[in-house]
């Protein structure tokens, strides 16, 4: 394999996962899809890395001001990440209103997330709206991307799932209030061993594997050039149905494992998910 690239070096430091998949994109569209992982990784960030609300706010601005600046053409900012998107976005290889949904949606970081429809749209625009993006930069059919939102939405819901131990360490909290406070939430608190958030994140899970089913026999018809768009679904379908059956959420997600990673290459060799 030949040597990464800064922005890819970015990808695989900061999200594995997706760097996984991405591998089994073609080679000309790689650049692109690491530049896209490396750019919701710092949205992802925006919440991590500050204190106070507020902040995460001023850096989704920071980005929503950059989009708007490569979208008219206007030279590019000075980041590591901004520079390469820029050049992805001038020329028409990803699509500003695509990446400007995908800031949009990560707002609902800054503040507890209310309700379950909050969560949810919270969901499809944030890791479903990378899915999308994806897609579309790989030449996934329109009539497609319904689905490959849907995927993306899971293993966002996966994602948040497995992360309970650093959210509470980190005084956050991802999951729907309503439903914590329905399960008892109150007095434990977010700890994620607390009998409450446990419950809630296991009918979490447990009610998305359907959805995940359907969204999988829908990108059946997924072309083979575009399959590494939907390839973390294979992650979301093994992670949820672990945390469905039981699996410990006080254990702050470790690397993956040999099983994990022979899933999606198999799915990506295939050609098919």
């Amino acid at each position: 394999m030949a040597e990464l690239s800064e922005i890819g070096a970015i990808a695989r430091r900061s999200d594995p996962d997706r760097f996984l998949c991405a591998l089994f994109a073609a080679p000309e569209r790689r650049e692109a899809l690491f530049t896209l992982i490396a750019f919701n990784n710092e949205l992802a960030r925006a919440r991590e890395v500050v204190s106070q609300p507020m902040m995460a706010l001023i850096r989704l601005q920071w980005w929503r001001d950059s989009l708007d600046e490569m979208a008219a053409g206007r030279p590019a900012r000075r980041h590591e990440v901004a520079g390469p998107l820029h050049a992805l976005v001038t020329a028409g290889v990803l699509d500003a209103a695509d990446l400007q949904a995908m800031v949009d949606a990560r707002e609902a970081e800054a503040e507890e997330i209310e309700s379950r429809g909050a969560f949810e749209s919270y969901l499809r625009g944030s890791a479903g709206g990378f899915a999308v993006a994806a897609g579309r930069l790989l030449g996934a059919p329109p009539a497609l991307l319904p689905a490959l939102q849907s995927a993306g939405a899971c293993y966002g819901l996966a994602g948040v799932l497995r992360t309970l131990p650093l959210q509470a360490r980190q005084g956050r909290n991802l999951l729907p209030v309503e439903m914590l406070a329905e399960a008892g939430a109150e007095a434990e608190g977010i700890a994620p061993d607390a009998s409450a958030v446990v419950a809630v994140a296991r009918r979490l899970a447990a009610e998305a594997l359907p959805v995940l089913e359907q969204a999988r026999k829908a990108l059946r018809d997924l072309p083979k050039p575009a399959v590494a768009a939907a390839l973390p679904l294979v992650l979301a379908r093994r992670d949820l149905r672990r945390i469905a059956d039981g699996a410990d959420l006080a254990q702050p997600p470790g690397p993956r494992g040999g099983a994990d990673r022979l899933a999606v290459a198999w799915a990506g060799l295939r050609g098919r998910v």
